[in-house]
């Protein structure tokens, strides 16, 4: 499904709508250039996880964990350049966990998304406008 969103808040929205889809053990892998709105898109999914914590990227940190309805690992693979950085940072512990992974620049180790995630590429189109892309596996998360 692909859908164009002119604003910060309804880029948000599709990510809370996404989250009605997910469950513990879900991953959204993330794609899309710096400032396309990535953050963003989890700031909602958060939201609709039933996170009330303030959302940031964990361009610094790696992984950043927050509570809620359903546990969220927000991870930002972009200072990473392969697979084993990834699995070094917990990527296996935060996969067992009853939570939902949500990678950006998952593009990075594509071989640890596992083949039901959820897709999610995004394309700044300039001012606020943004392309979403979102590709649900078949069955729900």
């Amino acid at each position: 499904m692909t859908f164009i969103t002119n604003s910060e808040a309804e880029t948000a929205a599709l990510g809370a709508a996404l989250a009605e889809r997910l469950r513990g053990g879900g991953v959204v892998a993330l794609t899309g250039e710096l400032g396309a709105g990535k953050t963003v898109f989890i700031r909602g999914l958060a939201k609709g996880l039933g996170v009330s914590a303030r959302v940031t990227s964990p361009t610094f940190t790696i992984v950043n964990e927050y509570p809620g309805d359903t546990p969220l690992f927000h991870i930002d693979m972009y200072r990473l350049s392969s697979a084993g950085e990834l699995i070094d940072a917990g990527w296996d512990d935060y996969a067992a966990r009853e939570g939902v992974i949500a990678a950006e620049w998952s593009d990075i180790a594509p071989e640890l998304i596992p083949e039901d995630a959820a897709r999610v590429g995004i394309v700044d189109l300039g001012g606020d406008s943004r392309r979403v892309t979102i590709d649900l596996p078949e069955a729900p998360l």
